[in-house]
């Protein structure tokens, strides 16, 4: 892919200045960056590593002198990251599926594909499946019975969409992404130890040892629009209803969600998250990595929870929360505080202690 400085400074909506007809080959880090590179340099901080490298053009802060800094060219952004969306969108090249179903591609005949649809090698497509137009299937995936894929998916390799799995438009899923997989739900003949534990928040009363019986997933998992799940990604489908994600919501590497939750509307759910099942999360929520809810809980609006936190109970909306179990982040940060005293303060105690011991009596 090659652009000039002026068709990418035009597409961010940037200001740009120099040799606008320069041509750019790739996006590069400053001391990488070869002449038809264009140099990442946002910061003044990156501003020595431009004469390292060959750039003739780079993408600067405002205001930043770009002859001083012996380049040709230079685009000027206010919010680099912003940029950063839309230069890797357009210098983006792709996975190398090649349009048009492979052969060794497997198609059910009741399947339709939509116009424009790439589908690659040993990909298989079940009985009344529908792909959208312009969709793209990586190697090896599986799209399975009745399953619905929107206009404009792309699935990486290896990727595998259960039965009856409903997903919108512009849907981005990583290697190995699992949606669709029956829950994790079992139950005893009995109420089990693991029940009384749960009412008595410690102890399992007289329950005997049982085998655990399985509860089939009936339900399937809905997906909305521009939904992009990362690699490894576990999804489960719901008992009775459908698990679902909302529309925008993005979830990163190895996150899991449980059967029968519901995630609302441009959430971001960060890598290693596991959320149980029937939980409720609201919009635009952000659970850092490694972030672990419990079952059968709500998660309001907005609320944001830190890296590591554990959430056991209900969130109202807009709170932000952390640590184990969750509390305020202003809390939680105070507490920390007092724990790195403790030592100082234990030693504060036993020299008191000392001291009082050594007073002669009193009167």
């Amino acid at each position: 892919m090659q652009y000039t400085i002026q068709q990418i400074a035009e597409a961010l909506g940037a200001d740009c200045q120099g040799e606008l007809g320069l041509i750019i080959e790739r996006a590069a880090e400053p001391v990488d960056a070869r002449p038809s590179d264009l140099a990442m340099a946002m910061s003044p901080k990156y501003a020595d590593a431009l004469s390292t490298g060959a750039a003739r053009a780079a993408v600067l802060w405002e205001g930043a002198d770009w002859q001083a800094l012996g380049l040709e060219a230079a685009i000027f952004v206010p919010r680099p990251r912003m940029a950063m969306a839309g230069i890797t969108a357009m210098l983006d090249r792709g996975q190398g599926v090649q349009p048009g179903i492979h052969p060794s591609a497997v198609i059910d005949p009741t399947a339709e594909i939509g116009e424009g649809a790439s589908i690659g090698p040993l990909a298989v497509v079940g009985a009344g499946a529908c792909i959208g137009k312009n969709a793209v299937i990586g190697p090896h995936c599986v799209i399975g019975l009745d399953a619905v894929l929107g206009d404009d998916a792309f699935l990486r390799e290896m990727v595998s969409i259960g039965a009856r799995a409903q997903i919108g438009d512009r849907f981005i899923a990583q290697p190995g992404a699992r949606i669709g997989s029956d829950g994790f739900s079992f139950v005893t003949p009995e109420v089990s130890g693991v029940e009384n534990a749960r009412k008595s928040m410690g102890d399992q009363g007289e329950a005997r040892a049982q085998s655990w019986l399985r509860i089939h997933s009936l339900g399937a998992v809905e997906i909305g629009d521009d939904v992009e799940v990362g690699a490894n990604c576990t999804i489960d489908n719901g008992t009775i209803r459908n698990t679902r994600i909302g529309d925008g919501s993005k979830l990163d590497n190895q996150v899991h969600i449980g059967h029968n939750t519901r995630v609302g509307q441009d959430c971001l759910l960060c890598g290693q998250s596991g959320v149980s099942g029937s939980v409720e999360i609201g919009n635009n929520v952000v659970l850092g990595g490694q972030t672990g809810v419990s079952d059968n809980i709500f998660i309001g609006d907005g609320v944001i929870a830190g890296g590591g936190t554990k959430i056991l109970s209900n969130v109202p909306k807009g709170r932000v929360v952390m640590g184990y179990p969750a509390i305020k982040m202003e809390t939680h940060t105070d507490i920390y505080k007092a724990q790195r005293r403790l030592p100082r303060l234990a030693r504060d105690v036993e020299a008191l202690k000392k001291a009082v011991s050594k007073q002669p009596p009193s009167d």
